[in-house]
């Protein structure tokens, strides 16, 4: 199963990263150029945990790792008053980050933990939420 996560995330990761932006109304055109695998490393543990990395010709970088983590649930009582006691689950915690040039040469950089919290991306072309 961690497996298929691990390659949807990647397929998900890839396919935007590599996305091509819209064709302009005026008439413009945009080109790309096909890019190769030129370094390309995974690993899969008994655990469940994980780490893959790839790195493309045309400069793309993609880190993923994977584990993971016991967590405790507390003690919660539903609408009508059915009490579920504490217990532990285990979620799959991935940390990782990916990188690529923008149409302006700038390197793009995102890292992101994605955990019991939700994804949490960084990166300094990510808008800031005002405080």
């Amino acid at each position: 199963m961690y497996k298929f996560i691990f390659i949807a995330c990647s397929a998900m990761l890839l396919g935007y990263v590599l996305a091509r932006p819209q064709e302009q109304r005026a008439g413009g055109t945009t080109t790309t150029t096909a890019a190769t695998i030129v370094k390309q490393d995974n690993v899969n543990n008994a655990d469940g945990s994980f780490n893959s990395s790839y790195e493309t010709s045309n400069g793309i970088r993609v880190e993923n790792i994977g584990y993971l983590k016991k967590i405790i649930i507390p003690k919660t009582e539903t609408a009508d008053g059915q009490v579920i006691d504490e217990h532990e689950e285990l979620v799959l915690v991935q940390t990782g980050s990916y990188s690529y040039s923008d149409p302006e040469g700038n390197l793009i950089t995102l890292r992101y933990v994605a955990d019991e919290n939700g994804f949490q991306p960084e990166g300094d072309h990510l808008p800031v939420a005002p405080q």
